[in-house]
């Protein structure tokens, strides 16, 4: 007879639920902003000053009617309700706030009167009371409802000198804690705008320009000077805004009356969740663009209601996915929920088809603009020629949108689909074209051109820090030489350093300081800021295919090798992975896959003829399988 010792086997783990692969659990709780109700202030108002976060804010001042009671009052909110404080000593609308719940100040602003004098005031807050302090030098009203800075350290700019009036102003100040000094003007003179940031690094962001017009204008400050950046998607004035100079979140204005808020990450603006209230004139508060906090203002009439702006959802920067599945290749488990065995497979990565294009293309600009669910497509090859046409992605349809000012094939592009960057290409069968464009999410401008025209290289970065890398400068193809990689810095190109072999048809993912590219021949180089160094080769040498990604997180996908290909490789920083193919091979595509390599999309092409087919990549880190015991 058996003893037990000898059939016992061996232990297998049980657990009540499966671990959840980490690409599907990001599909099923997505990391995304949104606007909820909060207490409603005591007093309806609009145009108040405003200061703190969005735990503990500040609300001071503001328009009634009347100005003699609303313009002193003061809120303070904890997170739920707001609570009457000591009134402001000087009432008063329009001014602008600095600092904190219980350090803050008030500058400027207007009242009845509306004289140069009562302009000037400045008022320190220590949590319990307001306290008269040195004035400004430049008497204002309506520079927002908050600047930049502390109550010790802070900088104040834009507004109107005299009231009610048009003379808008370019002035800045800066504030030690006792004294105004005048330091270097705006570049554009302007009113109602947003400020965010601190007193050495802020953002000034749309509002009104002469004589009364809403602008997108947004300038960043270094502590000496102020420099013209990436302008809001939707031009207003009066609008909420808070945050740091790399990241900040803009809410409402006008005018009409606005409920577009749009999050700011140091290069671009996107834009998100609307407020469930469109008004003007509010107060805000917060420290970034995943919290803030909008309150007050004037729709038809002054309002009290506060919205609260959180984000929910796994955030993909603090949730790694072997932390969050907690799942190993080869577990073997059982699920007492379900009451099987299973086990843990390697992960699955797959094509599917998407919505086709408006449009049969070739040639396509690479498209690098987007991710999967946001993408865009704009100039190529088609049936009557060189394109000018663009095209948005949805994740599920494209949609037609503003056309290329100058249309063409090869044309290359970076960035988001609302904040795009396209440059180089051939307008008709000659010298390829050195002009560059760059897209707001509804239509393109002209900007400074590359300093060599090429076609058929490609691009990575962002609309304002953008890569331009090899491809041929003459058509016909003269020989594969290395063509001089251009740095984009939001304002014009700068020479990089050139690759190391030649740089026809290559396929690129990355940022502008740290990108990885591949062209015909298999070579793979990377880019560190100013060189290329050579590094290894892919499985499947090509060119003209696309690829997206960052400089260890990559992937590339199509191309000729010849023939045409549909073969997709992953990049992990030191080796490449082939994974699923495309279900139609294809070059001279369109694509892109975001920040990672867990999802992509590719479109149009040469497949041999020119296409209009979208197909759409995704990746898991690991599969569950039944394991069958009978």
């Amino acid at each position: 007879m058996s003893e037990y010792k000898g059939i016992k086997g061996f232990q297998v783990q049980t657990r009540s639920e499966d671990p959840v692969p980490y690409a599907q659990a990001l599909a099923d709780n997505p990391y995304v902003g949104s606007w909820a109700s909060g207490g409603n202030l005591n007093v309806a108002r609009s145009l108040l000053s405003s200061a703190g976060i969005q735990t503990a804010a500040l609300a001071f001042g503001g328009d009634g009617p009347p100005i003699s009671t609303v313009g002193v009052d003061t809120e303070s909110y904890d997170g739920s309700s707001w609570t009457e404080a000591a009134n402001i000593n000087t009432n008063r609308y329009g001014a602008v706030g600095i600092g904190l719940y219980t350090a803050a100040i008030i500058a400027g602003g207007a009242n009845d009167a509306s004289t140069v004098a009562n302009l000037n005031v400045v008022e320190s807050w220590n949590g319990s009371s307001w306290t008269e302090v040195a004035e400004v030098n430049t008497g204002r009203a309506h520079l927002g409802s908050r600047a930049a800075g502390t109550q010790t350290a802070g900088l104040i700019f834009g507004g109107l000198n005299t009231y009610p009036g048009t003379n808008q102003l370019a002035v800045t100040e800066s504030w030690n804690g006792s004294a105004w000094t005048e330091v270097n003007d705006l570049n554009t003179a302007r009113v109602a705008l947003a400020g965010s940031g601190s007193s050495t690094a802020a953002l000034a962001s749309a509002g009104a320009a002469p004589p009364s017009s809403n602008v997108g204008n947004v300038e960043s400050w270094n502590g000496s000077s102020w420099t013209e950046t990436t302008d809001v998607n939707t031009s207003r004035r009066f609008l909420g805004g808070s945050g740091t100079s790399t990241s900040t979140l803009i809410f409402g204005g006008s005018s009409p009356n606005k409920t577009e808020t749009e999050s700011w990450d140091g290069s671009a603006w996107t834009e998100v969740a609307d407020l469930a209230q469109a008004r003007y004139g509010l107060g805000a508060g917060g420290t970034n663009n995943t919290s803030a906090i909008g309150f007050g203002g004037y729709t038809s009439t002054n309002v009290s209601s506060t919205e609260e702006w959180s984000f929910s959802g796994l955030d993909p920067s603090t949730t790694p996915a072997a932390d969050y599945s907690n799942a190993i290749i080869g577990d073997f488990y059982y699920n007492s929920s379900t009451g099987q065995f299973k086990n843990v497979g390697a992960g699955v990565a797959s094509w599917a088809s998407g919505g086709n294009m408006n449009r049969s293309t070739a040639d396509l600009g690479s498209a690098s603009a987007g991710t999967q669910t946001a993408a865009l497509a704009f100039g190529g090859e088609g049936p009557g020629g060189r394109d000018d046409e663009t095209e948005k992605y949805d994740g599920s349809s494209w949609t037609e949108t503003g056309d290329l000012n100058s249309g063409r094939n090869s044309i290359r592009g970076a960035g988001t689909q609302t904040a795009a960057i396209g440059a180089g290409g051939t307008p008709s069968p000659s010298n390829p074209v050195a002009l560059t464009e760059t897209f707001d999410g509804s239509s393109w401008t002209e900007v400074s051109d590359l300093n060599t025209g090429r076609y058929m290289g490609w691009m990575c970065g962002t609309q304002t820090a953008a890569l331009a890398i090899g491809g041929y400068n003459a058509s016909p193809n003269p020989p594969s030489t290395p063509i001089a990689t251009e740095e984009w810095s939001g304002s014009s190109w700068t020479a990089g350093g050139n690759l190391n072999t030649g740089g026809s048809y290559p396929m690129a993912f990355g940022i502008q300081t740290a990108a990885t590219a591949t062209k015909e021949g298999g070579t793979v180089e990377q880019y560190n800021g100013s060189s290329w160094t050579e590094i290894t080769e892919n499985n499947t040498a090509r060119g003209a295919g696309a690829a997206g990604g960052l400089y260890t997180d990559g992937m590339i996908f199509g191309g000729d090798v010849p023939p045409r290909t549909g073969k997709t490789e992953l990049w992990n920083g030191s080796s490449w992975t082939e994974t699923g193919d495309m279900s139609t091979s294809r070059s001279l595509l369109g694509g892109s896959s975001g920040s990672s390599s867990t999802s992509g999309i590719a479109f149009a092409g040469s497949a041999p003829s020119n296409s209009n087919a979208t197909e759409e990549f995704t990746r898991t880190n690991f599969t569950i399988k039944t394991v069958t015991t009978s």
